[in-house]
Parts: C-alpha cells; structure tokens; sequence
C-alpha cells in the first residue's frame, strides 16, 4: 500500500490520513493531524516547519522511507507523542529538544512571549526573571531568546527535567543569561528576587489525569498533576512570590482548566485573566502589590488544604 508513496506530500498526506484514521490525540503542539503528520515527516527529514512549498514533490530515499513509516506506525501504535518521537518540538517560534524527561513544550504563554508581554510590561523594566517549573525550559529559555537583555533562571524540582533544560539551554546558545536551578518551587531561591515570574506548573487534577488519553502516560506525572482540583502547586505560589518579586514585580501563571476552581476559591483576589488569540486559555497575572495585599486569603486557601 506505501509502495505509491513518492513524494514529501505523499508521506505527509499519507501520516495525517492514517493519524485521523486512527483516532490519536492531538494535544502535543498540535490539534490536527495535518500538522502532527506535517510535524513528524519534516522534522525525520531534519527539514525546517517554514519549508518552502515547492519542497513538496522531493522524492524520498528508501532509507528515508524506511524511517518515516517506521514513526507513523509508532505514533499509531504506542501512541507516543511526536516531539518525543522526532525528539525536537518547536515553541515561540524556536526549537528545543524534547524527550521524556520532561512535557512536551505547549504553553499558550509562548504567544505572550513573541508579543513581548505587550501590553503588561509597557513602562517596567525588566532585568532578572525566572521561569518556575521549567519542565524543559522553554519557557525562560524562549524569553531570554526573544529578550536579549534579560537574565533569566529556570527553576524546577525534577533533576532530569533540568538536565533537558540545560541541554536546550546549551542549544539556543544562551548560557551567559540563563541559569538551570535545583528547586522545589522557592525553596532554593532565598534572597532572589525578579521583576518578572512565569510559571507552568502542574495543574491537572487527579480525576482529569484518569481520563487522559494513552499520549499523556508518556509525560512525566510529576509535570502534570496537583492534588483533587489542581491548584496544590498554585497556592504555594501566591503564597510566596511576594517575597522573590521585586516592588513592581509581575506574576504570570498557567492554571488551564483549573481556572474556574482558583478563582471560587479565592474570589476576593483580582487576578487578571488573559485572553489569547483563540481565547481565554487559563493563565493569569498579579502584581506584588495585590499578593501582599491578599495574603491572608491566599494564605489562609492554602493553610486549609495543608
């Protein structure tokens, strides 16, 4: 049946027809399975996602061949995610390794990076920031990528997840502004302070995760879940960036569908939910200065869950 299987767009074709056909998920980078398939055959061929249309008709090696339907019928069959399959995935328009060690970069927060955080950080100046649970380090990495002159540390508690990151660090050749540190959130952090913190930590709740499809049992748990409704992780952090932010520091953070839960259970606390270009996305900003001024409700929310 593959033996008609000529060109770049054949394979292409071919992986998407058979990916839909099969039933996959497509929440790793992508929700389609033209792009998945796309994804997997370019970057097997060690080809750019940006290859020029006319590429399309290149014929294929049989060495070439060999390799691509061996990771179609892999994808199909194990159901692994692609970026682990290809071991690269691409993220705020760069591309980073990615195995797993670590989630599979996908953040929203990628479109506020290439946006350069506009309008949120109009008129404040930047110096030091830090990217909290880090998983493979895109997150800072990217800002550091798209914002030379920030400094930026990545922070994580899984030692193989900063061992991706450091080697993603190493990749985007920005070892001189980006650091890879061993910490349970804040705990190694004392007396670091940022005018910026980002943070996509785990949010997934215990019931969600059982009812995840077969691609997400390849990702590291400890990236993914956090206690009944998701927010055992987030509370921490409301509870004590205060103390690492500078006077007019900001707080981004990723809740996904945890959204709903955080905001019923902390209602007087005006965080400020971001819209993307497809919409709300569940991720939220707060500056110092309103988590010192609800820090007893946020603490007092993560006081009662201890």
């Amino acid at each position: 049946m593959t033996d008609a299987l000529v060109s770049l767009l054949d394979f292409i074709r071919y992986g998407a027809t058979r990916f839909a056909a099969a039933g996959l998920n497509f929440g790793h980078s992508h929700d389609n399975p033209l792009d998945e398939a796309t994804h997997l055959v370019l970057s097997t061929l060690h080809l750019p996602p940006d290859l020029p249309p006319a590429y399309g008709a290149a014929r294929l090696t049989q060495a070439e061949r060999a390799r691509v339907l061996a990771l179609i019928e892999r994808r199909i069959s194990e159901r692994v995610p692609t970026a682990y399959l290809v071991g690269e995935a691409w993220f705020a328009g760069l591309k980073f390794r990615s195995d797993p060690r670590a989630l599979v970069p996908r953040s929203p927060i990628a479109e506020l990076i290439e946006a350069g955080f506009s309008p949120w950080l109009e008129g404040r100046e930047i110096a030091r920031a830090l990217d909290l649970c880090t998983g493979s380090g895109c997150i800072g990495i990217a800002m550091a990528v798209h914002q030379p002159e920030w400094r930026v540390d990545l922070a994580d508690i899984s030692e193989d997840a900063l061992a991706l990151a450091r080697e993603n660090i190493a990749f985007q050749h920005v070892e001189e502004r980006v650091r890879a540190l061993h910490s349970d959130l804040f705990a190694a952090l004392a007396g670091e302070r940022y005018d910026l913190i980002v943070s996509n930590p785990p949010y997934v709740t215990e019931a969600e995760y059982a009812a995840m499809p077969a691609e997400y049992a390849h990702e590291p748990r400890l990236g993914l879940t956090a206690g009944h409704d998701g927010l055992d992780l987030v509370l921490r952090i409301l509870s004590d960036a205060a103390e690492h932010l500078t006077d007019d520091g900001l707080l981004i953070v990723e809740v996904g569908e945890s959204e709903r839960a955080l905001a019923a259970l902390l209602p007087e606390v005006p965080l400020v939910w971001l819209d993307f270009k497809v919409g709300p996305m569940g991720v939220f900003l707060i500056d110092r200065a309103t988590l010192v001024e609800h820090a007893a409700a946020i603490n007092a929310a993560g006081d009662s869950r201890a």
